[in-house]
């Protein structure tokens, strides 16, 4: 007997064999079958979709899901289109807090708002608090006076790690901008956060994003450097599944700066490495940061950002090139998938090199090493990708939220390089979707779907219209693609026998409504494991 027979839906299995279905058959986490397999099989639960359109349940391969629940307790304002505003929030917000209370607030546009965050501003409107507001791209802050004071930026004790910026005006005082690995000067003030916290941060995260459809994330870095959050960050997600309030299954990053030696091995204490956990928890690839944004033109270019000179007109590495070998070498040769951050195009160039040597003094066919953004990628490093089998994890909606801004810092003739998608496709290179929520207002796999179809900005503008694809391709990129990446398109990303039963019930077919209304599609169920994390009564699906 089945646990569950869901009939009358228009599933698009994206199963080439059957792409398309009418009744899906579930027993004990699985699909058996679609159709005539599971014609005439009793099941303990049946329930009527009603025609609505069902798809493998969504993933998102690059999220920060503690970071982005921690965000929902802050101040947003990614609403906020002007100074004054900005400064009228930190002001309310300040009056509910103590004298030596914490203004926190995420999420701000430098665009939007005409620049950065005036420090005196700042210090006015949180009446001399420690104010702390932390930029979309997460790759900046900007923060008040009393926190460069805590930091030792002000009296010149603080030493600045390494890839890190502390922006300075004309005379040489610091303006309140920190870029990058200068955000760590503020993390030791706060950090590492209880894990009670961080467990409450993933339920508020897990809750919102089972109602967007997403049975599956991967945390991009966790445990050390300005990504993560405590030493304890895995612990979090254990409490929270313990307790009952991951809603997802989740594939954990830690961060580079907590891998060391282990016995003549590189990686977590006790031997653990990429894959350690179960299907619904588990260690992924090694996270390590190579440059920082476009936005805020930390990214490493082979050609200058536009309109910024002087020695960071080239963006900034995440550190030493030879630290980010020996990191890399080492992950690999210890086992390890690796996740880099490489954003321009001249960091790219070096992580490729880094996967090539690793390759070569130790082939390991299949591994899968991943580059996290690409987001301006020359046309020669398409094929090198392809060859190294490095899967590409670019974020299409940040072409709507901050395309704007791209464009202006890179300029016209580097615009084609930028979050390609169809030159990856033609290149033979799987292309994983994705969000970097919170670094995204608005991360919903379908909003990220139409981004994939429509490649507008925020003013209407189009960037590289050819790099446009079909609806069907970017729901592949939020599905199986995003299965491949992590290894794992042999267990979810289609509808077929054998495969984990997570799907999303939605009112209408992304793939066949205008571009622009994918966006407004409504999920009405999500199903982890044949049980429904979102919408059981709806359907009367089991939960």
């Amino acid at each position: 007997m089945l646990d569950l027979l869901l009939r009358d839906v228009r599933a698009l299995t994206l199963d080439p064999s059957h792409p398309r279905a009418h009744t899906i058959g579930v027993f004990g986490g699985r699909i058996v079958g679609v159709d005539d397999e599971v014609e005439g099989m009793r099941a303990r639960h049946v329930v009527d979709g009603g025609g609505a359109v069902v798809t493998p349940g969504f993933s998102d391969a690059h999220n920060h899901m503690v970071w982005y629940g921690l965000s929902l307790a802050e101040m947003d304002l990614s609403t906020i289109s002007s100074p004054d505003a900005l400064y009228d929030a930190v002001a309310a917000e300040a009056a509910t807090l103590p004298a030596d209370g914490w203004v926190i607030g995420s999420g701000y546009d430098d665009f939007a708002l005409g620049g950065h965050p005036d420090r005196a501003a700042l210090d006015r409107a949180g009446g001399g608090r420690p104010v702390w507001l932390k930029h979309r791209s997460a790759h900046m802050a900007t923060v008040s006076t009393r926190i460069l004071e805590l930091t030792g930026v002000l009296d010149g004790s603080a030493t600045v790690p390494e890839g890190g910026v502390v922006e300075r005006d004309a005379d040489g005082a610091p303006t309140g901008l920190l870029a990058e690995q200068a955000q760590q000067l503020v993390d030791r003030l706060v950090k590492p956060y209880p894990v009670a916290d961080l467990a409450d941060a993933i339920t508020r995260a897990s809750a919102r994003y089972a109602a967007e459809g997403l049975t599956h994330v991967t945390e991009a870095g966790i445990g050390g450097g300005w990504i993560g959050h405590s030493p304890a960050e895995a612990a979090a997600y254990q409490v929270a599944r313990g307790r009952g309030d991951l809603k997802q299954r989740v594939e954990l990053m830690p961060a580079r700066e907590v891998l060391h030696e282990v016995d003549e091995a590189y990686g977590l204490d006790l031997g653990i490495r990429t894959g350690f956990g179960d299907e619904f928890l588990r260690i992924g690839p090694m996270k390590i940061f190579t440059d920082g944004a476009l936005s805020s033109r930390t990214a490493a270019v082979t050609e200058p950002f536009c309109g910024h000179g002087g020695a960071e007109a080239h963006g900034v590495l995440g550190d030493d090139p030879d630290v980010l070998r020996r990191a890399i070498l080492a992950a690999h040769h210890g086992g390890w998938r690796v996740a880099a951050h490489a954003i321009g195009d001249r960091a790219i160039d070096l992580t490729l090199d880094i996967f090539e040597q690793a390759q070569r003094e130790l082939p390991r066919p299949g591994v899968r090493h991943r580059i996290e953004h690409a987001a301006m990628t020359r046309p020669d490093q398409l094929a090198r990708m392809r060859e190294l089998d490095v899967v590409p994890v670019p974020q299409a909606r940040f072409l709507y939220e901050i395309g704007d801004t791209i464009a202006d810092a890179i300029g016209e003739e580097r615009i084609p390089w930028v979050y390609r998608h169809k030159s990856f496709v033609d290149a033979g290179v799987r292309v994983a979707g994705s969000s970097d929520r919170p670094c995204v207002s608005a991360g919903a796999p379908l909003l990220g779907m139409r981004s994939m179809v429509e490649r507008t900005t925020k003013s209407g503008a189009v960037l590289a219209q050819e790099e446009c694809v079909d609806a069907e391709t970017a729901l592949r990129a939020f599905t199986v693609d995003a299965a491949y990446a992590a290894g794992q398109e042999h267990v979810r990303g289609t509808l077929a026998a054998g495969m984990v039963a997570d799907l999303v019930l939605l009112d209408d077919d992304p793939t066949e409504v205008p571009s622009s209304k994918i966006g407004d599609i409504e999920v009405q169920a999500t199903v982890v494991a044949g049980a429904a994390t979102h919408g059981a009564e709806r359907f009367g699906l089991p939960g």
